[in-house]
C-alpha cells in the first residue's frame, strides 16, 4: 500500500508507511513484510474520565479472513470474538510499549492493529510490534520510544532473523526479542533445550537487529513525525503525600515485613485507613482521596527497594538468591489420566492430565499461515478465590490465556513425537493460591502431572522467576539486586519479572516484563544465570517426588495401538463412503482415526483391551499381505482343474494346487474340497507378481510335526532367444494335468474365465505342456507330488 512516507529497514525487507491512511488517529502507519500487511494506529483521550486514576492502555489487534482471501466460518460470517493467537499477539505489543509511557500520564491510549493482507509465510505479530512502535513514535502522545521487534530463529546452527512459517518448523529455538537502543525491553519465545550460552548469542544477534528497525522508524519520524503534546501528569498532593510519611512512614515497615501476604494486606490496609482519616480530619473532606492511595504507592515501593537495595533483606526473611518453600504431590486425584499439587509458599497450582486421541486435537483457523492443528495443549485458570477475593468468572481472560501460553510453549519440547506417542494431551492448571508466578507453578506442575499420567517426556522441565530492584544515576542502572522466586508484589514494585523454563540441559520457554526503560544485557545474563541455579534446585524436589514418566498408564487412561499399513491401502481400509471403517468401529467399539499424512499410520483407540485386540485384527484382516511360511484359516473360492483357490484374507487368495491339496495322491479337486470350505493351508511361495503359492499338505505335515518338503521344480528348457527360462518345465511338461498332444477336456467344456488366477510360472512342474503328444511319466492330468523327468527335447 503507498503511502505519502515511507522507509524501509536495511537488510530486513520491512517497509513502514505513513501520512496517506487514518489521518485522524494521533499516529499511524501501515508496515509491510513480503505480501503481510497491517495497519496499526495510536490514540489517546483529551480528557480523564470521572475518578480516573489508573492508566487505561489498550492494544488490539485482529486478524481479517478477507486478508488471506477467505470467508470467516459460522453462520454470520463475520469475524467473532478474538482467537487466541489475536490475543497473545496484543500482550506481545502490550508489554514493551507500556513502561515507555511518562510516570503520571493516565490518559486513555488505544493502539489497534488490523491485518490487511497476508501471504501466509510472514507471520504478523513482529510487524504489529514494529508498527506500533511507529504509530505512537510519530503521534504527538509522549511516549520515550522507538523500539524495534525481531524474531530470531536457529535453522543448521545458523541465526535466522524473522524466519518465515515454513522455516520456522525447522528451527530449535522461537525468540521474539523486542530492545531499544542500548537495552532489552521484553523477550518471549521457546527452545529445544538451548543452552545459556547459545541463548546468550541469540541476543546479541537479535539486539544487533532491531537497530536498523529502530533507525528506519527514526528516519520516518524526521519525514511527518509531531511535536509532542503536554498532558498533566497524575501525581498526590505535596501536601498529602508528606502527611502520609508523617504518619504512617515508620509504621509501614512493621505493616509490610510479615511472612504472610493476607497478613501484610491487612496490615497495610488499616494503616492507610487510619492515615487516609487523619489527613481528612487535618486538610477537610474537599481533598482527593486518590492521594492516600497514590502516596502510599510511593511509600510502599521506597520501603520494599531500599530494604532490598541496602541489605539485601525481602519482606517475607529470605535473601535474594532464595526460593520459598517447595513441595510436590503427584496421584492426588481419583480417575484422571495424571495430576499433581506443586506448592511453592503461597502459590499452589493443581494440573490434571487427560489423554486424547488425534481428533481431540485442536484446530486453529491459520489465517496467517503455520500450524492448523496441535495435540498439547495448556489451559491455565485463575479463579478469584486463589487471591481470596470475589470477581468475575467465566471465559478466560488475556491473562489466563497468556499464562497457558507461556506454560504450554515451555512443556512443549519436552513432548515425545506423536509418531513416538500418538496421544493428544491436554493440561488444566487450576491455580488454588497465588502470590507470585504461578505460570511457573503451572509449568513445575504440569511437568509432574505429565509423568504422573505415563506420558514419556524427554526431560523434566522446571520453571521460576527472578526479579530485579535498581537504581539509576545519570540515565543508567547504577545499583542492582537480583531475586529469585519473586512474590507478588516484589513483581509490583520490582522492576523486572524475568520468567525462565529448561531441563538440565538448557532452555525451554521464557518471557521477560519490565517496568523500567530498558534492561542492559550484562544483566539479563546474570539473572537467567541465576535463574538456572534455582532450576536445578527445583528439579531436585519434583524428582524426589516423581522420579521420571510412570513406566505404564493409569487403568482411567485410553489405550492407543498404532499400525502401519501401505499407503494405498487406505481406501480399502475405509472402504466405499467409510463401509469398513464403519463395521469394524461398530464390531469392535474402538475408536479408529487414519493419519491425514497419508503415511499409512493408524492409530487404535479404547479403554478396553478386548476392544483393542479385535478392531486390530480387522484391520489386519483388510491390509494384510498374505506372508511366506505363515499359516491362515481360509476360504475356498474357486475350484479349477489344477487345483483350488483359497482365499486367506479378505481380497487375498493364492492357489493350492493339485500336487500339495494333500498328503496323497489326489485325482480330482473336488475329492478334497468344495466352494466355501474352510482350509488351513500355508504361504509356501510368493512370486516376483505378488502371486502365492498355498499348500494344504504343508499345513497338515505342520500340525503333526512331521517335517514338510516341497514338490521340486523340474529344469526349465532353454528357448534362445525367446528370453532364457520361461520358469516352466519343458513344453513336454506337465500343465495343470493336460497336454496338448494327449488326453484333453472337449472344446466345448467349460473352461472357465480366461484372466483367473493360473498361479505363478514357478509352481514346480505345473505349467508347461506337452505339445508332443505323450507325456512324461504318463501325463498324469492332476500332476504329482513326485518330480516331472524331461529329456529336454520335449515339444
Amino acid at each position: 500500500m503507498k503511502q505519502q512516507y515511507s522507509v524501509e529497514v536495511e537488510g530486513l525487507g520491512i517497509t513502514i508507511a505513513s501520512g496517506s491512511i487514518a489521518r485522524q488517529a494521533n499516529g499511524a502507519v501501515t508496515i509491510q513484510k513480503g505480501e503481510t500487511t497491517v495497519l496499526i494506529t495510536a490514540t489517546a483521550a483529551n480528557h480523564l474520565r470521572p475518578d480516573q486514576d489508573f492508566f487505561p492502555l489498550t492494544v488490539d489487534y485482529r486478524d481479517k479472513f478477507a486478508a488471506a482471501g477467505r470467508f470467516p466460518g459460522g453462520y454470520f460470517k463475520r469475524e467473532g470474538r478474538p482467537s487466541e493467537k489475536e490475543i497473545l499477539t496484543c500482550r506481545l505489543c502490550d508489554r514493551p510499549l507500556r513502561p515507555l509511557f511518562p510516570a503520571g500520564f493516565i490518559n486513555e491510549v488505544q493502539v489497534l492493529g488490523t491485518l490487511l493482507s497476508t501471504d501466509l509465510m510472514n507471520e504478523p505479530d513482529i510487524l504489529m510490534v514494529n508498527g506500533a512502535s511507529a504509530a505512537v513514535h510519530l503521534s504527538d502522545i509522549p511516549w520515550n520510544g522507538p523500539i524495534g521487534c525481531v524474531r530470531v530463529g536457529e535453522i543448521n546452527g545458523q541465526f535466522v532473523v524473522n524466519p518465515t512459517n515454513e522455516e520456522q518448523f525447522e528451527s530449535r529455538l522461537d525468540l521474539i526479542y523486542v530492545g531499544n537502543e542500548r537495552d532489552m525491553m521484553m523477550i518471549e519465545g521457546s527452545g529445544d533445550q538451548i543452552p545459556e550460552a547459545r541463548f546468550f548469542e541469540a541476543l546479541d544477534f537479535a539486539h544487533a537487529q532491531v537497530q536498523k528497525i529502530i533507525a528506519a522508524i527514526k528516519q520516518l519520524h524526521s519525514q511527518c513525525g509531531k511535536a509532542k503534546r503536554e498532558f498533566k501528569l497524575q501525581q498526590p498532593d505535596p501536601k498529602v503525600l508528606e502527611m502520609c510519611v508523617q504518619l504512617a512512614g515508620e509504621k509501614l515497615a512493621k505493616a509490610v515485613f510479615q511472612d504472610k501476604k493476607q497478613d501484610r494486606e491487612k496490615a497495610v490496609d488499616a494503616l492507610k485507613d487510619e492515615t487516609a482519616k487523619a489527613v481528612e480530619a487535618k486538610l477537610g473532606a474537599a481533598y482527593d482521596k486518590n492521594d492516600v492511595r497514590l502516596s502510599f504507592e510511593i511509600l510502599q515501593e521506597k520501603v520494599y527497594r531500599e530494604n532490598i537495595l541496602k541489605s539485601g533483606k525481602r519482606v517475607d526473611g529470605r535473601g535474594p538468591n532464595d526460593l520459598r518453600a517447595i513441595s510436590c504431590e503427584v496421584g492426588v486425584l481419583p480417575r484422571v489420566h495424571g495430576s499433581a499439587l506443586f506448592q511453592r509458599g503461597e502459590t499452589q497450582g493443581l494440573v490434571i492430565t487427560t489423554l486424547g486421541t488425534s481428533k481431540d486435537a485442536q484446530e486453529l483457523d491459520g489465517v496467517t499461515g503455520g500450524a492448523r492443528s496441535k495435540s498439547f495443549i495448556l489451559h491455565y485458570n485463575f479463579p478469584p478465590s486463589s487471591v481470596g477475593e470475589t470477581g468475575r468468572t467465566g471465559s478466560p481472560g488475556r491473562r489466563e490465556i497468556g499464562h497457558g501460553a507461556l506454560a504450554e510453549r515451555s512443556l512443549l519440547p519436552i513432548i515425545p513425537a506423536e509418531d513416538e506417542f500418538p496421544y493428544s494431551v491436554r493440561l488444566v492448571s487450576e491455580i488454588m493460591e497465588s502470590n507470585g508466578s504461578t505460570s511457573m507453578a503451572s509449568v513445575c506442575g504440569g511437568c509432574l502431572a505429565l509423568m504422573d499420567a505415563g506420558v514419556p517426556i524427554i526431560a523434566p522441565v522446571a520453571g521460576i522467576s527472578v526479579g530485579l530492584v535498581s537504581k539509576e544515576a545519570n540515565g543508567k542502572i547504577a545499583e542492582y539486586r537480583i531475586l529469585t522466586d519473586i512474590i507478588g508484589a516484589e513483581d509490583h514494585f520490582g522492576d523486572m519479572d524475568f520468567k525462565v523454563c529448561g531441563t538440565r540441559e538448557g532452555i525451554t520457554g521464557f518471557q521477560l516484563d519490565l517496568k523500567i526503560h530498558g534492561l542492559p544485557l550484562a544483566i539479563a545474563k546474570e539473572a537467567m544465570l541465576q535463574n538456572k541455579e534455582a532450576r536445578l534446585k527445583i528439579l531436585d524436589i519434583m524428582l524426589a517426588a516423581q522420579n521420571g514418566p510412570r513406566p505404564e498408564l493409569r487403568d482411567t487412561a485410553p489405550r492407543i495401538v498404532s499400525v502401519m499399513i501401505d499407503p494405498e491401502k487406505i481406501g480399502m481400509l475405509i472402504g466405499p463412503g467409510g463401509k469398513n471403517i464403519k463395521r469394524i468401529v461398530e464390531v469392535s467399539g474402538a475408536q479408529i482415526d487414519i493419519a491425514e499424512d497419508n503415511s499409512g499410520r493408524v492409530n487404535i483407540f479404547s479403554n478396553n483391551q478386548e476392544s483393542l485386540a479385535r478392531a486390530k485384527a480387522e484391520i489386519d484382516a483388510i491390509t494384510a499381505d498374505i506372508e511366506l511360511g505363515k499359516t491362515y484359516k481360509g476360504i475356498v473360492r474357486s475350484i479349477k482343474e489344477f487345483g483350488a483357490f483359497v482365499e486367506c484374507l479378505p481380497g487375498k487368495e493364492g492357489l493350492v494346487h493339485v500336487s500339495e491339496l494333500a498328503d496323497f495322491r489326489v485325482n480330482r479337486v473336488e475329492d478334497v474340497c468344495k466352494l466355501g470350505d474352510e482350509m488351513l493351508v500355508k504361504c509356501i511361495g510368493i512370486d516376483d507378481k505378488g502371486k502365492c503359492r498355498l499348500s494344504r499338505r504343508a499345513a497338515i505335515m505342520e500340525q503333526q510335526g512331521i517335517p514338510y518338503t516341497p514338490t521340486e521344480k523340474p529344469p526349465s528348457r532353454d528357448r534362445g532367444g525367446r528370453g532364457g527360462d520361461r520358469f516352466g518345465p519343458p513344453r513336454g511338461g506337465d500343465r495343470y494335468g493336460g497336454g496338448r498332444g494327449g488326453d484333453r477336456p472337449e472344446r466345448g467344456h467349460d473352461r472357465g474365465p480366461r484372466d483367473f488366477d493360473r498361479g505363478p510360472r514357478d509352481h514346480g512342474g505345473e505349467h508347461g505342456h506337452d505339445r508332443g503328444g505323450d507325456r512324461p511319466n504318463g501325463g498324469e492330468r492332476h500332476g504329482s507330488p513326485e518330480p516331472v523327468p524331461t529329456d529336454g527335447n520335449n515339444g
